[in-house]
């Protein structure tokens, strides 16, 4: 696992140089690593001279994503949305009547 892990972060390394030479800036606050692998602990990445988050989750493009590529809590994610514009519309509307 470790010459994955390894590979990862030189892959990051050459990124934040490339970004340096480019003159592109990471918003590193928002960079966060999501670990698909449950037996081992998590590998702590860096983007420059800082640490990235590992998180248990994430969420990008609207689309949640969690370890074990379980999609129960995008679901629950979605219908929660959905009620919410269901309650707006039904709250907006004067009569519910057919007419």
């Amino acid at each position: 696992m470790a010459k994955e892990q390894d590979a990862i972060q030189r892959a990051l390394e050459k990124l934040e140089k490339w970004a340096y030479v480019n003159l592109v800036r990471f918003n590193k606050a928002k960079c966060k690593a999501l670990n698909m692998d449950q037996g081992n602990p998590w590998y702590q990445y860096r983007l420059g001279d800082e640490g990235i988050e590992n998180s248990p989750t994430k969420e990008d493009l609207g689309i949640q994503v969690d370890e074990k590529l379980d999609m129960s809590q995008q679901c629950v994610l979605t219908a929660l949305k959905i009620n919410c514009i269901l309650g707006c519309i039904k709250s907006s509307m004067g009569s519910r009547l057919r007419r």
